[in-house]
């Protein structure tokens, strides 16, 4: 009676150990596809952005040697702080992520020696077990207590069960072992990862405070004209009248956040704990943190997303009806075109940008609001008014 409660309960606790390796790997495997898609484009974006870092140094380089006017040597330094900030901020990103990756492989590891070390006391046991039915004949006695022929070969199957089990288990410690050290070899590869990529930060951070302390030394020896010249040039490279002239045909008809108007107030601000910056005519600036989330600030439909080719950045534009919000500087997407958006709901990230009277840089959103009337200007932050 013992040894047949003994060969039912291991032939269960056998098999449920069995089924539940495949489920394990199968997600294994998927989370390891995903995160190595994610891990490759964030490398691609960088490589642009170094290379972008790299044509700019060559420009500044080129102005250097022709000697040419300190409001040339301004404009090129401060395209390559805004390039340098991009690249630092996507870099800090990459630290974080692999930081993180290393945290998961550390679970992992954990998991997986924690599942070997319970593997190993179970065949152990198993080992055991057939050591001492050996030597006390038990599988003999097993078998001659059979009651007819059919149950001689039941139990005899029954054996052999076990001894398949047994050896099923032995092959899933050697998966285990392989696995673990495939999981030791991806934490020690992503930890030199991270090295690297925090020495590549520190060195960005260097040559980004070399950056701003020229830029400043350039602004001095502008005249109050040439400081006016420099401004107007860098808003009028953040205008979107062109672009929002374009998209206009596209809102005709737009239902999705039709209920905006041009007195719609009491709306909150689309970058998280920013601050309203006046702008000209139908924009505003909102400053914000590092890293703080920009929203829209009603339902609409998304009906444009595209990169600034002028400073890397990306610009959202959502439809309210036929009434048009603009969201430019950001320093990544979270949305794309046709897309339905909720009131405050997430479109992307806020980026950095140089203030152009202290040549620093500081984090903010282009806001602009526009009417389905193009003779008529909005002003961007009356939209925030409280009533």
């Amino acid at each position: 009676m013992m040894a047949r409660r003994w060969f039912g309960w291991l032939l269960v606790v056998m098999l449920l150990g069995v089924v539940s390796a495949p489920a394990m790997a199968q997600k294994k495997e998927e989370l390891s596809a995903e995160e190595k898609a994610r891990i490759a484009e964030q490398k691609r974006i960088i490589e642009e952005l170094e290379e972008q870092v790299k044509q700019d140094e060559k420009r500044l380089s080129e102005i250097k040697k022709d000697k040419s006017t300190a409001l040339k040597r301004v404009n090129s330094i401060t395209s390559q702080i805004n390039s340098r900030n991009t690249l630092l901020n996507r870099t800090e990103k990459e630290i974080n992520s692999i930081e993180k990756n290393i945290e998961n492989n550390n679970k992992m590891i954990t998991l997986t020696s924690q599942k070997l070390t319970e593997e190993r006391e179970k065949y152990a046991e198993m080992v055991r077990e057939t050591y001492r039915n050996h030597k006390q004949n038990n599988y003999i006695t097993y078998i001659l207590a059979s009651k007819s022929f059919s149950d001689v070969s039941r139990r005899i199957a029954n054996i052999r069960a076990v001894a398949s089990l047994r050896a099923e288990r032995m092959r899933r410690i050697d998966s285990l072992n392989q696995q673990l050290g495939e999981q030791q070899l991806s934490l020690s590869e992503r930890k030199h990862s991270l090295d690297s990529v925090q020495r590549k930060a520190e060195a960005q951070k260097l040559k980004l405070q070399s950056d701003v302390k020229a830029a400043k030394q350039a602004m001095n020896q502008l005249s109050s004209k040439e400081r006016a010249a420099l401004k107007d040039k860098m808003e009028s490279e953040e205008r979107l009248d062109a672009a929002i002239n374009e998209l206009r045909k596209l809102t005709k008809g737009n239902t999705e956040g039709a209920s905006f108007s041009r007195n719609t107030t009491n709306l909150n601000l689309p970058v998280d704990g920013g601050r309203v910056r006046r702008y000209k005519g139908n924009m505003a600036e909102i400053i914000g943190a590092k890293g703080a989330t920009v929203r829209s600030i009603y339902d609409g439909k998304v009906v444009e997303v595209k990169r600034n080719r002028i400073n890397g950045k990306y610009d959202v534009f959502v439809a309210h009806g036929e009434y048009i919000t603009s969201y430019a500087n950001l320093d990544d997407v979270s949305v794309e075109k046709g897309q339905k958006v909720a009131k405050n709901s997430r479109l992307g990230e806020v980026g950095a940008s140089v203030n152009i009277t202290t040549m620093e840089s500081e984090y903010k959103l282009v806001f602009g609001i526009y009417s389905p009337n193009p003779k008529e200007v909005m002003r961007a932050a009356d939209c925030f008014k409280k009533k």
